[in-house]
Parts: structure tokens; sequence; C-alpha cells
């Protein structure tokens, strides 16, 4: 053990630092529970009446949303509710609700979101003492994955086991299915006793107008990619790093109108919504439906229908805490709205991994990547490029390579954000997470906030 004073004076710095950002984690986590709780408490009737509880496990703010408007119908209807995020109750809390409605998101192949992962732990391995509880789940989940509503069927067995008694069978929504959404709704009359509003309408789609669109990597060996800018018609927008943009697509041979989701770019202060769009050509050498259209078929100038849904299991930390950004290819729009958040020095700290294919190509936004480390904006960055020779290397590489470092990252706080292509790259990103960091690390990140996923 050393006696070396400066020594210890640093390491009581380091620890000092490293309790604060831990404090601003609570402090920003308690922040957003105390202001549901204030809108929840709007939705609670008559004092002694029994609320239903509507809660939510969501991964990119659908669920939330859904879980949101279930409420609001219930409470039009006359019946107190109050609203919850399932990973913050636990057995105990849902039965003594008594009747619980759970809108359950699915995150890859069969997996719950990330906020659920100490609920899933610590509750979901066995079965609990649920007698009594009555309950009701909508799946949310996406066909073109094998474990389709995986974790909303999981969850629902587990209710079962339990020995709680549904109120009705289990609602499955396939990629946001208005039909399936109308079914459940429709299931709510009677548990609130009284007809439910007639129709869910989401949020209205606002007027944006394409006002730019740049090519980011002329020549590349991989599919072209383009930053969109779009400014918006008559309205003032607001949103924050890690939010969502729905982009409505224009109606196809009758069909229901498709739309299609991008992680923002941009913050309100840039006056326009920012999207990073690769194009996508199918097997036949068609351009894809959404990409073809926002990259070639629509003209600078032409409005397009977009709404903003807030992303909370991918908001950011305060600018005290220091960040490490990992991504690839378009992942780097949900890093670049965390990025551009950051003051020109003066926060904790924002370290970028990011990989694409080839350096001379696919350096996207390099000047501006590179201004952000000469403003303090951005603190470090460390790219790879997959089909450059030389390298060959993919982005998980480099946690690998800089493990050391990002264990001293995270032992000073740091929140670690990945965006970009679930399959792949965010399997390949968390295998090398827990390598570096031990699995067990990896979970506690997951479980306090402080590991945070945009893929899809």
């Amino acid at each position: 053990m050393t006696s070396d004073p400066v020594r210890w004076l640093w390491a009581g710095a380091a620890v000092a630092l490293w309790l604060l950002s831990i404090a601003a984690v609570a402090f920003v986590r308690a922040r957003a529970r105390r202001r549901a709780a204030a809108r929840a408490q709007g939705f609670v009737g008559e004092t002694g009446v029994e609320a239903v509880l509507v809660a939510f496990a969501s991964q990119t703010g659908l669920g939330e949303q859904l879980a949101w408007m279930t409420a609001d119908a219930l409470s039009r209807a006359g019946t107190p509710v109050r609203v919850a995020a399932l990973g913050d109750l636990d057995p105990a809390a849902l039965k003594t609700a008594g009747r619980v409605l759970i809108v359950a998101a699915t995150t890859g192949e069969g997996d719950a979101p990330d906020s659920l992962s100490r609920f899933v732990r610590r509750h979901m391995a066995a079965p609990a003492d649920l007698a009594g509880l009555r309950y009701a789940v909508l799946a949310l989940g996406d066909r073109s994955y094998a474990q389709f509503c995986g974790f909303g069927r999981a969850l629902d067995a587990w209710l079962r086991r339990s020995g709680a008694e549904p109120l009705f069978d289990r609602v499955e929504v396939d990629d946001g299915d208005a039909g399936a959404v109308r079914h459940w709704q429709h299931q709510l009359a009677p548990l609130a006793g009284a007809p439910v509003a007639a129709d869910w309408a989401p949020a209205a789609f606002d007027r944006w107008r394409l006002a730019g669109r740049t090519r980011l990597n002329p020549g590349s060996p991989g599919g072209g990619a383009w930053l969109l800018a779009f400014e918006p018609v008559g309205h003032v927008p607001d949103w924050q790093a890690g939010d969502i943009a729905e982009i409505g697509l224009p109606p196809l041979d009758g069909a229901a109108r498709a739309s299609r989701e991008y992680s923002v770019a941009s913050l309100p202060a840039d006056g326009r919504v920012e999207l990073i769009v690769r194009r996508v050509v199918r097997d036949d050498g068609s351009p894809g439906l959404a990409s073809g259209w926002l990259t070639d078929g629509l003209a600078v100038g032409d409005e397009v229908d977009m709404r903003l849904r807030t992303n909370r299991s991918f908001h950011g930390p305060e600018t005290e805490t220091p960040i490490v950004l990992i991504g690839a290819g378009t992942g780097l729009a949900g890093l670049r709205g965390h990025l551009r958040a950051r003051p020109e020095g003066g926060h904790g700290g924002a370290w970028l991994m990011w990989g694409e294919r080839s350096r001379a190509h696919d350096a996207w936004l390099d000047a501006e990547l590179q201004a952000a480390l000469s403003s303090g904006r951005l603190t470090r960055l460390d790219r790879v490029f997959s089909r450059e020779p030389g390298d060959g290397r993919y982005v998980q590489a480099l946690i690998e390579e800089h493990a050391g470092e990002l264990r001293g990252w995270i032992d000073r706080g740091a929140s670690v954000l990945v965006c970009g292509s679930l399959e792949g790259m965010s399997t390949g990103v968390h295998a090398a997470l827990e390598a570096a960091l031990g699995a067990d690390r990896v979970l506690e990140l997951l479980e306090t906030g402080r590991y945070r996923r945009d893929v899809y």
C-alpha cells in the first residue's frame, strides 16, 4: 500500500467523481419517475375506488405511448387508473394492484426491453404468488423475427404459472398493426363497465419540408447513405437526443399507409430534424419502399408527414456524466444526437467508437467529428473499417483493444449508449462488453440505466 499523499489525493478524487456520476444518474431517473407519477396522478379517480394499474415494458417508446393511451381511454370511461413502468414494480406490487394491464414490447429475438433486465432476473426465474391478480397483456412484436412477441408471451406464461387469472386472452401486435391495437381497445370496455373511445388515433403527423440531402459515402462499396434535413412547417417541435422520428410513406396501391422509424441525429437547437438513411436495394435490384423514396423519389422542397416520439430508453445522462458512444453505419445518427447535446468542453467526456466499410469513402461526417474533437465536445474518436486493407475489423474490436481504458471510463461513472444494427453489430458489441467488463458488470450497467441501446 502506498503512503504517497499525491496518489491518495488522486484516488480520492476518482472515487468522488464516480460517486457524483452515480448520483447524477440516480437523480435523472428519480426525476423521470416523479414526472411520470405526477402525470399518472391525473388519471386516479375517487378515493377508495380500486384503480386499474397500467404497466409498460417499452424499448423504443411505443409501448409506453400505448400504455398512456390505454390509461386515457379507461379514465375517459370513468375508471380510475394509474400508470407505472413494469421494471419499477415487483410481484407484491402487482398482486396488491388487483387488476393490471401490461403493454410489453419484445426486442431482438424474444428478449425483454433493457429496462426489464432486473425484473426478469429477480422475479421471472420462478413462479411468484400472484393468486387473486387479474391481468391482460398487450404484446408488441415483429413477425420478421423468429421469436415473435417472445417477451410478451414469456410474461403471460409467468403470470399464469404464478396463479394470476387473465382478464382476456393475450393480444399480439405485429409491427404496430392498427387492427390488433383496436382489438385491445375493444377488450377494455367490459373492464371499464362503459364504452371506451370508438377508435384510437396516434399522435397526428406534422408537416415537414425536406431542406437538404447530402450523400455521406460517394464511391462506397456499401449501400449509399444520405444525411437528410427536414424543417418544420407551421409548428415548433420539441424532442431530445435519443428520440425517434416516424415518417408516413405515400399510400401504395390502396394498401394501409405504412411508416418507417429513424433515429433522430439532431437537436431542436439545430432548427431541423436530421436523419441518416441508407438506400436499401432488394434482391431484384429495386429500391426499398421507404429508403428509395427518401433518398431519390422525394425532392428537396417537398413536404412529408412526420411525428416525433419520445424514446426514454435511449435518453442520455446529464452532461457531467461521461458517455461512451458505440455504433456502426446508420447508428451514427442516434449517437450524433447525444454528441451534439454535449457542450464544447465542461462535460464529463464523450468517447465515440464507430465502424463502417472503407476509410476513403465511409468516414461519415469526418469534418464535423474532427471539429468536435478540436472544440472539446468529443473527447476521443476511434473508428474501424471492415473493408479497408490492413484493418478489416468491426466496431466490437475497438472494445477489446481498449478494454483497460474502457474500464477506467466505467469506473468514473460513464454511461454506454449503443446504436445501430441489431443483427451482428449489437450482439457483437454486447459480447465484447461482457468480455471487457465482465457479465455481472454489464448486467449492473443495464439494470441501472447506464447501458442503453437503440438497435433495429
